[in-house]
């Protein structure tokens, strides 16, 4: 996937709340005049270097399929999307939604999820009067976007609890446990074990 910053994501949402589309006007009247325009131009010759966006025949701009595969497509699972957003910058349940263009009580039931899992994280903020929950990914998050990179999101679990290393390392404890046992049985649980390693290894992961 193609890695995208905070203002690729600002420039790129923009177009996506316009149907894709938007021009020099739509710039201004956003908060992306604060960049001042030098840094505007810059950002968006990155995004169409790495063809997230280009022109159309008006001269105007249109976020491709590339840059909308990454965040907004449906084909990717919604964990997926929220863990890849949460990498750019920690957001609110409601500047997710936003962004993603999901409703809140979809995002939270998901949000909850790679919570539990331990993939990203809730920090309260207070702001003026109000306490707002921001969410933030985790190291072990990071990791997670990192091998559905590798291996393909078509085999996600969100309510997946341990992940493999953990699994892995909880069989070397259970062979570390036996060597008490008697030699002969000992022997007929490690080769089981080894062979649970090895299944694991090759096809579940």
């Amino acid at each position: 996937m193609t890695k995208i910053g905070q203002i690729d994501l600002e420039i790129l949402h923009l177009g996506i709340k316009n149907g894709r589309n938007f021009n020099e006007k739509d710039i201004e009247d956003s908060e992306l005049k604060r960049l001042g325009v030098g840094r505007i131009l810059d950002s968006l010759a990155s995004l169409k270097d790495r063809k997230l966006i280009d022109l159309n025949k008006d001269g105007t701009f249109y976020v491709t399929d590339l840059a909308r595969h990454t965040l907004w497509s449906e084909q990717i699972p919604l964990g997926v999307r929220i863990l890849r957003l949460l990498e750019i910058k920690s957001y609110s349940l409601e500047s997710i939604s936003d962004i993603l263009k999901n409703p809140e009580n979809q995002l939270f039931d998901e949000i909850e999820k790679l919570r539990k899992n331990q993939l990203i994280l809730m920090s309260p903020l207070r702001q003026e009067s109000k306490i707002i929950k921001m969410y933030e990914i985790l190291p072990e998050g990071i990791e997670r976007i990192k091998e559905i990179e590798e291996s393909g999101f078509q085999n996600m679990n969100s309510d997946e609890i341990k992940p493999k290393k953990e699994i892995f390392a909880l069989i070397d404890e259970i062979i570390n446990e036996i060597n008490e046992i008697e030699f002969n049985k000992k022997k007929e649980i490690i080769l089981k074990l080894d062979k649970l390693k090895e299944k694991l290894e090759t096809n579940l992961f």
